[in-house]
């Protein structure tokens, strides 16, 4: 598997289940959290590969899961895992707890990634800081067709066994061709098990989507932690509007257009990305 400098493979043990993850360390340590990095769906932790040598390279340590059900973590049976937000949540505070993070910068996106921010909601003395790009962050999110007929019984248990569907939803998030390079690393627990499409076909079953974003839009009231908002403008699922009403609900809450990038800011254009992460990350808290 190809992968960015500095970046290495990882798996954990975490009760019943495992994880994959992959961590990059820092060139020259800096006296800051690590820098942990969640996907949406139905990416990896593979889709922030050009984002992680960068943080190397400004002193941070990151870590990039894959969520349960994607990648190359465990895809565990509905009856075993239950794949619900609270689910996540759990689970994604348990994985933090066994790499012994106390407290991180949290990056976030998509579907599935808004777990993140429940996890930060509830956790918030967890969370130096939050980055949300391109993530569903309000009731008035919805899931787009493209993602929701993959959770339809039936229709989407034929679809989500089919390994082009991450071709089709990578690229239709942003209208850019992803190399074929990287599209076989995406397509590789689809083409290895049936698990794969299963685990992604109860995801979005079990998104309950409304309900997380209830939580979310509540949660965000009392939010205290510097918090940027890098939205893709080229996002066809998710409406720039979106990130506009959280910047006035979040008093210490920075925006930023992140023009010609779609719905998967890092895996579209990673180095605008960076051009505002980074700075977001280095900057003195007052």
């Amino acid at each position: 598997m190809v992968m960015a400098k500095n970046a290495q493979e990882n798996q954990i043990e975490v009760g019943k289940l495992k994880w994959f993850y992959r961590s990059s360390d820092p060139l020259n340590p800096r006296d800051k959290p690590p820098v942990v990095l969640l996907h949406g769906i139905p990416a990896q932790s593979y889709s922030w590969r050009n984002v992680m040598p960068a943080l190397a390279e400004q002193g941070f340590r990151s870590i990039a899961p894959d969520w349960i059900g994607s990648g190359f973590s465990a895809q565990p049976d509905r009856r075993d895992f239950a794949y619900t937000p609270d689910a996540y949540v759990t689970a994604l505070g348990d994985f933090l707890d066994a790499l012994a993070i106390d407290r991180c910068s949290l990056v976030v996106q998509g579907f599935v990634g808004s777990v993140g921010l429940q996890y930060a909601l509830r956790h918030p003395n967890r969370i130096e800081r939050l980055a949300i790009l391109n993530t569903p962050i309000g009731t008035a999110a919805k899931l787009p067709w493209k993602i929701r007929q993959l959770g339809i019984p039936l229709v989407g248990e034929m679809m989500t066994q089919d390994p082009l569907l991450v071709d089709r939803t990578l690229e239709g998030g942003g209208g850019y061709r992803v190399e074929d390079k990287d599209l076989d690393v995406y397509r590789r627990p689809f083409l290895k098990s049936s698990a794969a499409g299963r685990s992604l076909f109860v995801t979005v079953q079990n998104l309950h989507l409304a309900e997380a974003m209830a939580e979310i839009e509540k949660g965000f009231a009392d939010w205290k932690q510097p918090t940027l908002i890098a939205w893709g403008m080229r996002d066809p699922w998710l409406p720039f509007s979106l990130a506009e009403t959280l910047r006035q609900q979040v008093a210490d809450a920075e925006l930023v257009k992140l023009e010609e990038v779609g719905h998967y800011p890092q895996e579209d254009w990673h180095e605008r990305v960076n051009e505002v992460l980074l700075p977001f990350l280095r900057r003195q808290i007052l």
